[in-house]
């Protein structure tokens, strides 16, 4: 698995969690809720990484939400599942704010997150409020 795949299962883990319990960016990028062998084992890469996203994504929660609202047809944000939604939550900020990845890279690695964590039906779901976003934004 490549470590920026890896850093976006770690990254989508943690904010899937904040809908759970909210922690401060602090105590977040602490990854408190990892074994100690287990995050002991992560790459220096892998864990920067992951932390850019985690930290940019809770610095722009309610810009990120508002888009996501935006794309919603007939369909309420509080009804979106929490795995979707931290999955959103995740591609939105790098689809606004990380302009050196690719869109289609964001909404690739958006699908396959969908398709290993969610439900059968999820990736149709996030690839539908993505891609909206990404004709909406003209990326």
């Amino acid at each position: 698995m490549g470590s920026r795949r890896q850093s976006r299962i770690l990254a989508f883990q943690n904010l899937f969690g904040q809908d759970f319990n909210p922690q401060k960016a602090e105590e977040a990028l602490s990854f408190s809720w990892m074994e100690p062998e287990e995050f002991a084992a992560l790459e220096p890469d892998v864990l920067a990484f992951a932390r850019g996203l985690i930290q940019g994504t809770l610095e722009n929660w309610d810009t990120i939400d508002a888009s996501i609202q935006n794309q919603l047809k007939r369909w309420d944000f509080n009804r979106i599942g929490k795995v979707d939604l931290a999955i959103l939550r995740l591609s939105v900020f790098q689809m606004l704010f990380m302009k050196d990845i690719p869109v289609k890279v964001v909404i690739d690695e958006a699908i396959n997150l969908a398709k290993s964590f969610a439900s059968d039906e999820s990736y149709r779901f996030v690839n539908g409020v993505l891609d909206g976003l990404r004709r909406e934004k003209g990326l």
